[in-house]
């Protein structure tokens, strides 16, 4: 599935059968058979499909490597010399020594048509030396190979390269002759075929070669292939396809780890490829990205231009203890311990009897998580040795997990019981109770609090909070404890003045701590400590567009004010639109889209004209939802494509902060670009 900003022709995709391959089909123009192809294509099926001896010995952990699709679509840059040019980049960057093997080709690298005998013709422009020159120098490197085609008669471009439906068995001899290692196979154009038929088909074909092929079915979910696929193949889709956005990988990734049971050496639940260093995400939700895929044993293919990436891309890329974690020979993909408001626990069984523990903060503030020993699945002890995985740092608990996690971060652990456990420090408990909105102008007051977690003591502790250049933060009570014994608590009063004239949204402190290990060396640890600041809205009705909003997350590309969702860069969109009415003024969304505004108790009404934006042409459905306060206060139902604007209005008396949600109304997030047209709030 490719998903393609709306003013580009598409003609393949989720959902895309349509009228005119209905017509054809109907018509006897589009043949799925073997007889559609010439003669030399057509290699015949063996009356036995071979056992597939290799099968069970393939990918016995989640793959590792590169796919070019994310960074560059059907682009130029595209082509030999970048194929190239990521085989030396995994050598002198350390990526194949981290574990990355694969160097995989994705859609755009044949030519649109056949050759006379039926077999596929790799673009002379992209690749002048052929696809076996480029896998030779794969080779060369120590590295394997892969390429891309579709279960269809077209693959998912909008220009529709050869599909494989109808030719697997010459497909499948040609990957092997090129010295193709890895398949995905995907779903376009697959002229209502059944899936497992399909996808099975290519399993013997591949098998027919006589050469080991991981085979990767990119089913995107549809007819949930992890019931199915592990008797095929090495890894399944499991979602449709990723965007470089928060929205969109954290989606993807809540959809995948309900998939945990499925999962084992040689077969895994796979949520698409990696957006590391694209450019759409934060650093922090990158490393989130990296750490929820590892511990949900994904593979881990790198979906960015490695010439061009920034270095940041490459440290969280090569982080070896988080590798490790998806990597483990157990095979057990992490497991949900706990999910709420925001907060979510993983637990991954590791080889060794330790559990890797995510503490993974879905909201867009800090939060503090927590869980325990127990919980994750560890047996009873005295107490156990904790190592963060990215800070690379050893401390010791009696059974507490717990950490302060930033906005859209993950503490990614690795916990074990542990006799040595007590020469490491204790691990302390770093939070503040942050997280009301206040107004600039004002003085908010906030209590931190130090606990020692852990079976030793830590002493010479001491506490400060930073915030950004012109804030005011006033200690009113201690900042330093000689010593905290275990389960000791230091308990801060703060008091933060914001600046007048700040703009709505949160903003983050800094609360670091200090102590003293048992050599004198100090340590410190930091943790966040958001503030929601907070703008009062104008007396009587106004646009909501026109104010600030405290937080604003999206399916795909930016929320944009007055115009609807580009899926790009902001201001990208066009004229809001639904039904063939044009509104000045609103918000355009795309599913799942969520946005907040600061009310401070003074408001008493939301109303908008709720929609489809007209772009998504005969597609798209979903539900807008207001929330005041935690509390549902109005919903749409489903909207679709063919619905005009729904009018809606929320009683929002006495509420601090609105909640606008979109949600995908269940049936995926493709198209659905929706509108908040002429969205305006009543104050007092």
């Amino acid at each position: 599935m490719r998903h393609l900003p709306m003013r580009v022709p598409r003609v393949t995709g989720r959902r895309a059968l349509g009228a005119i391959t209905a017509g054809l089909l109907a018509a006897g123009g589009l043949g799925v058979s073997a007889q559609a192809a010439p003669a030399a294509a057509r290699t015949p099926a063996p009356a036995q499909a071979p056992a597939a001896s290799d099968h069970e010995r393939l990918a016995l952990t989640p793959p590792m490597g590169f796919n070019n699709w994310n960074s560059t679509h059907c682009r130029d840059e595209f082509d030999e010399s970048m194929v190239k040019g990521i085989a030396d980049l995994f050598v002198e960057r350390g990526l194949k020594d981290a574990g990355y093997e694969y160097v995989n080709l994705d859609d755009c690298w044949a030519l649109p048509e056949r050759d006379a005998d039926g077999l596929l013709v790799p673009d002379p422009e992209r690749f002048p030396n052929g696809i076996k020159a480029v896998a030779d120098y794969v080779h060369s490197k120590g590295l394997k190979f892969g390429i891309y085609t579709s279960a269809g008669t077209k693959t998912c471009s909008s220009i529709g390269f050869p599909g494989a439906l109808g030719h697997e068995y010459s497909d499948a001899r040609q990957f092997a002759d090129w010295g193709v290692d890895y398949l995905k196979y995907d779903n376009c154009n697959n002229q209502g075929v059944d899936a497992k038929q399909r996808y099975t088909t290519m399993r013997d074909a591949l098998a027919a070669t006589g050469r080991p092929i991981v085979y990767s079915i990119c089913e995107w979910g549809q007819n949930k292939p992890w019931e199915w696929a592990g008797d095929l193949g090495q890894l399944w889709r499991t979602t449709g396809d990723i965007s470089d956005s928060w929205s969109s990988m954290s989606s993807i990734m809540k959809a995948n780890l309900a998939l945990a049971p499925y999962a084992r050496p040689g077969g895994w639940n796979d949520p698409d490829m990696l957006e590391v260093g694209n450019g759409g995400m934060t650093d922090t939700e990158y490393r989130t990205h990296f750490s929820m895929w590892s511990i949900m044993a994904a593979p881990l293919l790198i979906g960015t231009d490695l010439r061009t990436a920034p270095e940041s891309a490459f440290e969280i890329l090569t982080n070896d203890e988080v590798i490790a974690v998806d990597q483990d020979p157990l095979g057990k993909q992490g497991e949900v311990v706990s999910s709420r408001d925001g907060r979510w626990v993983v637990s991954k069984e590791m080889a060794d009897g330790s559990r890797a523990v995510a503490l993974f903060n879905e909201s867009s503030r800090a939060q503090r998580i927590e869980t325990t020993t127990k919980a994750v699945g560890l047996p009873k002890a005295r107490g156990y040795t904790m190592r963060d995985l990215w800070k690379h740092s050893d401390t010791n608990t009696t059974g507490t997990i717990a950490a302060t996690v930033p906005a859209h971060g993950t503490v990614l652990l690795r916990v074990e019981a542990d006799r040595k456990w007590a020469q490491h420090p204790p691990a302390l408990d770093v939070a503040a109770d942050g997280g009301a909105v206040t107004e600039a102008g004002r003085t908010e007051r906030i209590t931190s609090e130090v606990t020692d977690l852990g079976g030793t003591a830590a002493h010479s502790v001491r506490v400060a909070l930073t915030g950004p250049e012109g804030w005011r933060i006033t200690p009113r009570s201690a900042t330093s404890a000689r010593a905290l014994k275990p389960g000791g608590t230091l308990a801060t009063d703060w008091d933060v003045t914001v600046p007048a004239g700040t703009s709505a949204g949160d903003r983050d402190l800094t609360l670091t701590v200090e102590h003293r290990a048992r050599s004198g060396t100090w340590l410190t640890s930091t943790a966040p400590v958001t503030v929601r600041v907070g703008v009062p809205l104008p007396a009587g009705e106004s646009a909501l567009s026109d104010a600030d909003p405290l937080s604003a997350s999206n399916g795909w590309g930016p929320v944009e004010r007055d115009r609807s969702v580009g899926e790009s860069g902001a201001g990208d969109g066009g004229p809001i639109t639904i039904g063939g009415a044009t509104f000045s003024k609103g918000l355009g969304v795309h599913a799942p889209s969520s946005v907040e505004y600061y009310l401070g108790g003074a408001c008493t009404t939301v109303t908008a004209r709720a929609g489809v934006d007209d772009e998504s042409g005969d597609r798209g459905s979903v539900v807008f939802e207001v929330w005041a306060d935690g509390t549902r206060a109005a919903s749409t139902g489903t909207v679709t494509h063919a619905d005009a604007a729904r009018a809606l209005s929320a009683d929002v008396s006495g509420a601090d902060v609105v909640r606008l949600v979109v949600t995908d109304a269940g049936d995926g997030m493709d198209y659905d670009h929706a509108d908040w047209a002429d969205l305006r709030v009543t104050c007092a």
